[in-house]
């Protein structure tokens, strides 16, 4: 059994996977989809404070509470930037990570690097800090890709502000262990929005696509999990960070052994 630890993107929040985490769980996985700071139930928090760095920090936090063995850490969008800043910190406790439609950025960059086009949004931003969701712009694209009226008006129901900080911030990414941990990128290769592009999957990376827009987790969530289901499957037999399963939880994490 794996755990599946979600991490939503910009704007979004743990409700982003609502149709998704059953699918996981009937298969025998734990799934845990928590809100960023900012957002979901913890949208009272947002503030001008709020940024990337407090996003892996909570990421962090969490895995380092929890008995988390065999962990799949999965980043949609800007949560590429998050997982990777994760990855940084504790290498050892992650059997792999998954990049669903997400940013994939270098050590030193910010959400802005990897994606300039998120500068106009930070340049707009209502008073100087929180930059309001993007809004839904005629089909194909939608709103996040979702075109079903029903979807796109529950999809803005949960919808809230992202601080600017979340964009400026760069991350770090200095640990070469973290580059050891096997990587999966969902490239969602339906209709995109002009000016975003797709930086190059370094060799050795595997690559998947489904055919259908940004939020795949709520167009195509049985697809999208049969995908999850397949790199948990890559890892039943792997412990964290590429270590052999019999080795315990606390000795991946430490790097001893």
């Amino acid at each position: 059994m794996a755990t599946f630890l979600l991490v939503h993107g910009a704007w979004h929040s743990g409700r982003t996977w609502d149709r998704l985490v059953p699918l996981l769980e009937s298969a025998g996985h734990r799934v845990l989809a928590p809100s960023l700071t900012g957002h979901g139930d913890k949208a009272h928090l947002l503030g001008p404070e709020v940024g990337l760095s407090t996003h892996v920090d909570e990421v962090v936090a969490l895995v380092g509470t929890e008995p988390l063995d065999d962990l799949v850490l999965v980043g949609h969008s800007y949560a590429g930037m998050v997982i990777s800043g994760v990855a940084n910190q504790v290498p050892g406790s992650i059997a792999h990570l998954v990049f669903l439609d997400a940013m994939t950025p270098e050590d030193g960059e910010a959400a802005i690097d990897v994606h300039p086009i998120t500068k106009q949004l930070v340049d707009n931003a209502v008073d100087g800090w929180r930059v309001p969701p993007m809004p839904e712009q005629p089909p194909p694209l939608g709103l996040f890709g979702v075109t079903d009226p029903d979807d796109v008006a529950w999809l803005r129901s949960t919808l809230s502000d992202q601080a600017v900080r979340c964009l400026q911030e760069p991350v770090r990414l200095d640990n070469p262990a973290a580059r050891a941990i096997p990587r999966t990128h969902i490239h969602c290769v339906g209709s995109r929005p002009a000016g975003i592009t797709r930086r190059p999957v370094p060799a050795g990376e595997r690559v998947r696509e489904l055919p259908t827009g940004h939020d795949c987790m709520i167009t195509m969530p049985d697809e999208l999990a049969e995908l999850l289901l397949e790199v948990a499957g890559a890892v039943s037999s792997v412990g964290a960070g590429g270590y052999p399963a019999h080795r315990s939880r606390r000795e991946r994490v430490s790097g001893r052994g």
